[in-house]
């Protein structure tokens, strides 16, 4: 139980600038980060990683920037990770902007954040041109990949060399700075809505320390890890980086989203942040290789024989599934899920082959990480915990014992940037409103069941989450994407629900399934048919292309 496992003993610190310090005090020559350069593997190791950020701190404040808002952009790499603990280590304050936003979209969060500086990837070269056009308060457009200066337009690796010269030669401008109150802003994050345009988050250096000390309590990290979600993402860049800076990991840079499992074998991590798609990406394909070569049935029996010993106290999991092993890397012990539920399911399955899948529950605007689940207190049907820096309570309670999660304390952000009003109906005397919806079970794990927004009232009172049944429902080998809503009727009331699914054709063709409709109508009743009467699908319709989606990959209902 619980209460007979106390939390992980985490090193207490107070800002980004001594988290560092104690890393590299403690573990000067290790290696922080692992990278593709070339084709070949860079090491850089946590006292090189500590003076390339002190060579550029000294070379912006050469260049006249302190207590600004430093835009950067671009894909994850090593030059973005030095730039973002470079900004959080001085005085001013690190906006990350996602890559995928349309142009317009990036010069409104470069002009709504008062960004002065922006570092750029190579990506963003042909359009730099309009970028200067248009965002006239920028002093310096940083090129990561650019080889000389022109005016505002300035090359990252000479600004690195004359930090470095400057530093070299007793100029301590950057290494000597006051820091200023940890409360104060220090990272603005735009948040990637489904409408609208996104919101600046404001978190401050007391946001970060805390998520990032209180999470490693409750959830432990290992020794290497691959980094494979956007930076510009808090659970990336908080939850994945600081927190792996902090444990003094190693982190292997992952450089394309198809190469995760080459890497995983390449840099043989023993843990990873994903997002549940992922994982459900993993296990359709362990038990499509296991069909594809004729073993599948041999895969069920050894699970049950595997669970059946450990029942006894005899644990074979490595040993009796060590090519799946293998495929990961073979030093794999956790997957750490958050962003979206994960199907129990998966959960279960990862446990059996001896890999464990822990979720979380986070949202930006605290910081972002409100809960997690323990790796001996783990259930994939909660969220986990929550953090022991704050509070969590249910405000308008449906029938079902579903309420909206507020949340109170150090993780909590300070509000929106330059939005009083939007802060002050999502702020209320300290509690966050996340507009999520949940309950406790009864050993205090958070149980997330769907957006407020999404929330479906049907005409006989019931309430439905749509997020739910959407489970169910992607645990049909050949459904790739679904979203439910209601049916409504002549005057508007919802009557029932609709299923509305985008189908993988590979796996169509693979499982010789012809009639579409026929298979998919009986496959879904199947998987629903625990559920109460009024959660069943009366409709559902059957699309010829993908939903669209957010940046973080997310459907736009």
């Amino acid at each position: 139980m619980q209460k007979n496992y106390g939390l992980n003993d985490v090193t207490k610190f107070n800002s980004i600038n001594e988290m560092l310090e104690i890393a590299v005090k403690e573990a000067s020559d290790k290696i922080a980060f692992k990278y593709k350069d070339g084709g070949k593997i860079k090491e850089v190791s946590y006292k090189d990683f500590q003076n390339e950020t002190i060579a550029l701190g000294t070379g912006l404040h050469w260049l006249g920037i302190n207590d600004s808002h430093i835009a950067v952009i671009g894909e994850n790499s090593y030059n973005w990770l030095t730039v973002y603990l470079t900004v959080l280590k001085s005085n001013s304050v690190i906006v990350p902007v996602d890559k995928e936003l349309p142009v317009k979209d990036i010069i409104h969060v470069l002009e709504h954040s008062d960004s002065q500086v922006l570092f750029y990837s190579k990506k963003f070269d042909k359009c730099i041109e309009e970028l200067v056009e248009k965002l006239p308060n920028i002093k310096y457009f940083i090129g990561f990949d650019s080889a000389e200066d022109n005016g505002k337009l300035l090359s990252y690796s000479k600004l690195l060399k004359k930090g470095k010269e400057l530093y070299e030669s007793g100029n301590i401008s950057y290494s000597s700075i006051k820091k200023t109150d940890t409360k104060k802003l220090k990272m603005l994050v735009y948040t990637s809505g489904t409408t609208g345009m996104a919101k600046g988050v404001m978190l401050s250096e007391h946001n970060l320390v805390s998520s990032v000390y209180y999470g490693l309590q409750v959830s432990t990290v290992y020794t290497c890890c691959l980094s494979v979600l956007p930076y510009h993402h808090t659970y990336e860049a908080v939850s994945g980086i600081l927190v792996a800076l902090h444990h003094h990991c190693t982190i292997c840079i992952n450089d394309s989203l198809k190469a995760v499992l080459k890497n995983l074998q390449l840099y043989k991590p023993d843990y990873i942040y994903l997002v549940p798609a992922f994982a459900e990406i993993f296990y359709k394909k362990i038990w499509a290789n296991a069909k594809e070569t004729g073993k599948d049935k041999i895969l069920e029996v050894m699970l049950k024989i595997s669970n059946g010993l450990r029942k006894v106290g005899i644990d074979l999991r490595k040993q009796l599934f060590k090519s799946i092993h293998g495929a990961f890397g073979g030093n794999l012990i956790k997957i750490v899920c958050g962003g979206a539920p994960i199907r129990p399911e998966l959960g279960k399955f990862f446990n059996d082959i001896g890999l464990n899948l822990i979720n979380g529950y986070g949202i930006t605007e605290c910081s972002p990480l409100v809960s997690a689940n323990r790796d001996y207190f783990n259930d994939c049907a909660t969220v986990g915990v929550v953090l022991p820096c704050c509070e969590v309570k249910f405000e308008n309670v449906t029938p079902e014992g579903d309420g909206e999660i507020c949340v109170k304390g150090d993780i909590v952000m300070m509000g929106y940037y330059k939005n009083p009003e939007l802060t002050n109906a999502v702020l209320v005397d300290g509690w966050f409103k996340t507009g999520d919806y949940g309950k406790f079970n009864d050993k205090k794990q958070l149980i997330i069941n769907g957006r407020k927004k999404n929330l479906i009232v049907l005409k006989n009172g019931k309430n439905v989450f749509p997020e739910e049944i959407e489970n169910y429902i992607m645990g049909i080998s050949y459904v790739q994407e679904v979203i439910v809503k209601g049916i409504k009727d002549d005057v508007g009331a919802e009557i029932g629900l609709v299923a509305e699914v985008f189908l993988n054709d590979d796996k169509l063709k693979e499982l010789k399934i012809i009639d579409k409709e026929t298979s998919l109508k009986r496959d879904i009743a199947e998987v629903c048919k625990s559920l109460p009467v009024y959660k069943h699908i009366s409709k559902i319709i059957i699309r010829d292309k993908e939903f669209d989606k957010t940046t973080t990959n997310k459907i736009k209902r």
